[in-house]
């Protein structure tokens, strides 16, 4: 415990969130001797999260705006479950200030800062302000919000490319458009505003310049409402899918002392003068030429949290009940006791680009032994639903140190087994082997999209999947995982033939790629395209995906429309005579 005895201790604990968090939370609950109450929309009525509470209250609705979205629903819900503390997890409402003053007038404990301070720290041009304030390292950026593509424009010139483009509130990658070309500023401030909007409820969007390969560090923090704040560990998260993690690790690796020293002590400065209280997480970025800037602060648990609670010893959770129940900081930092690693299971593709593609779990079956723990949200059969983010497990392998967390890395995911939606199982398999990660450190928060191979296919052993007409065929292969490298070549090779194939079976037809939302159309009947033109936008499981031209030629039969839901595959326009 890095807390002392609470003063009001905490005995029922709502948790306003679903997934594989809220079970999560909900056996921290458990381990501290609270009572669980879990809520659920439609689809998660038969959901782990619900079957593991002490109690479950409906929320009426199917999708998230009616349910997990839904702050005066879930006070209802905490105070008709006897509730005396609401915790939000993270996503959701988690860092919405509105939610948190509401559950506290209504006269229950928010595990979390105040609202104040999220609403401060959750504007990011406000916490840069900060950052400045306090000595903070910092790029060059916007003081303020901008207001149109030409203050836009006049920054890039002023300060050069690349820059970024980053919704002013929210997080998680969503609202955020890196622009190279100054021919993109338009149509990036544009997207990175729906985006913002769709995910937060806010377009704001402000302007920095952007560090290009990037390391993504961040600092572990708990503080007390005493004014105490500790900086339990350093996290490394840079490798990274569309600006949104995919590895994490513990302690943060190949950092020099200076750089180590600078992430902590600012970070407990930057807390301390927005007067923090509970678990939050101060991120950084580092770049190739050793410049180091603050990011943001999250004003709240972080999905990566495991590896630092692995790596030091502390319940990040346990401790977040302790502090919101009165209890001061010891002042103690942990030893660190060894190295943690995670992987965040996720239902997409890493052959196209890790596009999301929810479905069922037909089979499911997680690794164990010395050093792997999995936290999870779902059992085998379940459905990862498209309605929801795509992640639905996290695998967290540790050891005394990252040699040996590497090697049972490799072991856990080896024995690792996920059937149903596709997953970046096979891809992480690769990573643990890779020198840029595993040796040299070379990764970067755009190595997955500018260095590393080509995500194999997921399918092991002496056999093939080839594509005979239509159909999709297990085909043996004796001898071909004897190949090793070659074998993964061979997979690969196959893949991208199994894709030409399947667009020259669909002819002119443009699909869906997976059910979602059109928030975009950028074609009419007669425009004329080339391969690789923009077609339309969908938004999935709250993220923007690219729909794009697979040939050359005029457009007709555009049968949607912005706003229409979509299932998988249904026909967006046609290409070609």
């Amino acid at each position: 415990m890095l807390t002392d005895e609470p003063t009001h201790p905490l005995h029922t604990v709502l948790v306003a969130n679903r997934g594989e968090i809220a079970v999560r939370v909900i056996r921290a609950a458990r381990d501290a001797g609270l009572r669980s109450v879990a809520v659920y929309g439609g689809p998660d009525r038969d959901a782990l999260h619900v079957r593991e509470a002490d109690q479950a209250v409906a929320l009426a609705g199917d999708d998230a705006a009616s349910t997990y979205l839904n702050a005066s629903a879930l006070v209802a819900a905490a105070l008709e479950a006897g509730a005396d503390a609401v915790h939000p997890g993270y996503g959701f409402l988690s860092e919405d200030s509105a939610f948190a003053r509401a559950v506290i007038d209504a006269g229950l404990t928010w595990i979390g800062p105040l609202p104040e301070t999220i609403r401060e720290l959750g504007d990011k041009v406000a916490a840069r302000r900060i950052a400045r304030d306090v000595g903070a390292p910092l790029a060059a950026g916007t003081p303020d919000p901008v207001s149109d593509v030409a203050e836009v424009e006049e920054f890039a010139r002023a300060h050069g490319l690349p820059i970024v483009i980053k919704a002013a509130f929210g997080g998680g990658g969503r609202g955020l458009k890196i622009v190279r070309d100054e021919a993109e500023i338009g149509e990036a401030f544009e997207a990175a505003t729906r985006e913002a909007t769709a995910a937060f409820g806010r377009g704001e969007c402000f302007v920095e310049r952007f560090l290009d390969r990037a390391r993504h560090v961040e600092a572990q923090v708990l503080a007390d409402a005493h004014g105490t704040v500790l900086v339990v560990g350093l996290r490394d998260c840079s490798l990274q899918r569309r600006n949104q993690k995919l590895v994490e690790e513990a302690p943060a690796p190949f950092l020099t002392a200076s750089q180590e020293e600078e992430l902590r002590s600012s970070a407990e400065r930057i807390c301390k003068a927005a007067g923090y209280v509970g678990a939050g997480t101060v991120e950084y970025l580092l770049g190739g030429d050793g410049t180091l800037s603050f990011l943001e602060v999250n004003t709240r648990l972080q999905v990566e949290h495991p590896v630092t609670e692995e790596s030091t010893g502390v319940d990040l959770v346990s401790e977040q009940f302790r502090i919101a129940g009165g209890a001061g900081l010891t002042g103690t930092l942990p030893e660190a006791r060894g190295h943690s690693i995670e992987f965040r299971l996720t239902a997409e593709d890493p052959d196209a680009g890790f596009r999301p593609n929810p479905g069922t779990l037909t089979v499911f079956r997680m690794p164990s032994g010395p050093g792997v723990r999995v936290d999870s949200g779902v059992a085998e059969g379940d459905v990862v639903d498209g309605r929801f983010d795509s992640m639905f497990a996290k695998l967290i392998v540790s050891g005394r140190d990252r040699s040996q967390a590497l090697a049972r890395a490799r072991r856990a995911l080896a024995e690792a087994r996920i059937e149903g939606v596709p997953t970046p199982l096979g891809f992480y398999r690769r990573v643990v082997t890779d020198p840029d990660f595993a040796e040299d450190f070379a990764v970067h928060n755009r190595w997955v999209e500018e260095q590393s191979p080509a995500p194999a296919e997921e399918a092991t052993g002496d056999v093939l999947t080839v594509r005979v007409g239509r159909r999709l065929m297990i085909v043996p292969v004796p001898g071909l995982i004897a190949l090793g490298d070659r074998a993964v070549q061979i997979r690969r090779e196959s893949a991208e033939l199994r894709r030409a194939e399947a667009a020259e079976i669909a002819g002119g037809a443009v699909t869906a790629p997976m059910a979602g939302t059109i928030v975009r159309l950028a074609v009419a009947d007669g425009d004329t395209v080339a391969k690789g033109d923009l077609v339309a936008v969908l938004e999935a499981m709250k993220m923007e995906n690219k729909v794009l031209a697979h040939r050359d030629g005029p457009v007709h039969d555009v049968s949607v429309m912005v706003g229409d839901a979509v299932a998988h595959q249904t026909l967006v326009c046609r290409i070609g005579d």
